[in-house]
C-alpha cells in the first residue's frame, strides 16, 4: 500500500512542477523550438533544474543501497543503441515539436479540460498500442 501511495504523490509532484514550471503549455515548448521568432529559453532553464536535482537524488538514494519499498533498484539492462531506439527518438522528437507534448506534459494537461491535451493522450495511447505490433529483434 506504502508503494502505491508514493507511486501516487510522485506523479502529483511531479505534475504540479511541470504545471509550475509551464511545461503543459504547448506553446511554451514550441517557442523554446523557434529559433529565428520569439525564442523562450526558459525551458533550458527547466531541465537544467531537473538534471541538477535528478543527479541529487539518485546519488542520495543509491547510497541507501536498496529502495524503500522494494528489495532491489529496477534498472533498464539494455544499452544498445539500435534502430528500434533511434527510431522511436525520431517519433518522439516530430511529434513534440510538431505538438508542444511529450508524455509527462501531455497527462499532466488534461486536468486543464483542453480537447488538444485529450487528442494527444488519445493518439499517445494509439501510438503506443502500435508499437507492440512491432517484432523485437531477436
Amino acid at each position: 500500500m506504502m508503494r502505491q501511495l508514493f507511486t501516487l504523490v510522485s506523479g502529483l509532484l511531479f505534475g504540479i512542477g511541470l504545471t509550475v514550471s509551464g511545461m503543459v503549455n504547448p506553446m511554451k515548448i514550441l517557442s523554446f523550438l523557434d529559433f529565428a521568432g520569439s525564442w523562450d529559453a526558459t525551458l533550458i532553464l527547466v531541465m537544467g533544474g531537473g538534471v541538477v536535482v535528478a543527479a541529487i537524488g539518485y546519488r542520495l538514494i543509491f547510497a541507501r543501497g536498496r529502495p524503500l519499498f522494494d528489495e532491489r533498484f529496477h534498472l533498464p539492462t539494455v544499452t544498445a543503441i539500435d534502430a528500434r531506439l533511434v527510431g522511436g527518438s525520431a517519433i518522439f522528437g516530430l511529434g513534440w515539436g510538431m505538438t508542444g507534448f511529450c508524455p509527462g506534459p501531455g497527462m499532466a494537461s488534461l486536468v486543464f479540460g483542453h480537447v488538444e491535451s485529450f487528442a494527444f493522450v488519445l493518439a499517445m495511447g494509439l501510438g503506443a498500442l502500435a508499437a507492440r505490433l512491432i517484432p523485437e529483434p531477436d
